[in-house]
Formats: C-alpha cells, sequence, structure tokens
C-alpha cells in the first residue's frame, strides 16, 4: 500500500521533474546542442503526456478515495518512467527509447482511459443493482438506508411512521379508457 500511495503523490511531480531530468540529464553527459534542443521539444510533450495520464488516473474515484494507485498503474508506470530516465544515459539508444516512450506513453493513455471506464461501468451497475433491489422491496446496502428517518429517540427499536397528510396508505389509481373513432 505504501507503494501505491507513493506512486499516487510521484505521478504529479514525475510530470515536471521527468521532462528536467531529460533536458540536464542529455547536457550533462554529453548531447549536442542541436540533440539538447531537440530533447527540449520531446521534453515539453513528455511533460504534457505525463500530466494527462496522471489527471486520467486522479478522475477514478478509488483512486481519489483511497489516494493509491492499483498495482497495475504502479506497473506501467514504472516501466514507462524508466524508460524516460534511460535516455540521457545512452545517447546511442536515445533514438531507439525515444520511440519507446511514446509508443509506451500511447499505450499507457489508451489502458488508464479502458481503467476509468471499466471504473465507471462497475458503479453503474452497482447502482443499477441497487436500485433493482429497492424496486424489489429488498434492503439495500447499508449507506443507501442513511436516507431513512432515524428511529424515535424514546423508543429505540421503533420508527417514525411516515405523514400520510390526510391521505389513505393506499393510493388512489385513476383508470380512463380510451376509445378510437373508426371512421
Amino acid at each position: 500500500m505504501i507503494i501505491r500511495r507513493a506512486f499516487y503523490h510521484w505521478q504529479f511531480i514525475a510530470a515536471g521533474a521527468l521532462p528536467l531530468w531529460l533536458l540536464v540529464g542529455s547536457a550533462i553527459f554529453g548531447s549536442g546542442a542541436w540533440a539538447v534542443l531537440g530533447i527540449f521539444f520531446g521534453a515539453v510533450l513528455i511533460g504534457l503526456g505525463l500530466l494527462l495520464v496522471a489527471l486520467v488516473i486522479y478522475a477514478r474515484k478509488d483512486v481519489r478515495e483511497s489516494r493509491a494507485l492499483s498495482y497495475a498503474d504502479v506497473g506501467v508506470l514504472t516501466l514507462w518512467h524508466a524508460l524516460i530516465i534511460a535516455i540521457p544515459f545512452s545517447t546511442d539508444a536515445a533514438g531507439w527509447l525515444s520511440v519507446l516512450v511514446i509508443i509506451g506513453g500511447l499505450a499507457i493513455f489508451w489502458f488508464v482511459v479502458w481503467e476509468l471506464f471499466d471504473a465507471a461501468r462497475r458503479r453503474v451497475l452497482a447502482m443499477v443493482d441497487l436500485v433493482e433491489q429497492q424496486a424489489n422491496g429488498q434492503s439495500g446496502p447499508a449507506t443507501a438506508t442513511a436516507t431513512h428517518p432515524l428511529p424515535n429517540r424514546s423508543r429505540p427499536h421503533e420508527t417514525k411512521p411516515a405523514p400520510t397528510f390526510g391521505r389513505s396508505t393506499k393510493p388512489e389509481v385513476i383508470v380512463i379508457e380510451e376509445k378510437r373513432d373508426r371512421t
């Protein structure tokens, strides 16, 4: 859980730190001026991609509530961040690593979008099940009963009946028959 929570905070820091590392690392490890200029534009795009992925992950309610990423998120982000960190170390393989970073970034983006829709689908299905249970007269989960009236304080085992406002407890039904003219 500690690693998942650390990655929750790291993903936002990484949107600024990893592009900065690309610039500083490529200058330190001997890239030419034109290469550093190219890396600058790539670092800006990578920073935007990291921020976009972090925001899509943050959009999931379970991530916001627990303040922790899933293990799948941690795995794919670790791989992607390791590829980004490795770019300045090897100027010979920087081109191939850059291609892997771009392909990995696109794959991770679609992965987290899929996770977002899957989490939303599960929440909608749970809500539909709750509505169906309540429509059938079954009791729902404890969170759904919080809107019911509180029990009477003097007699804790009895609940206060709902007000009828002068009506009977059975609803009145009016049936209107429709006849069509066949002229």
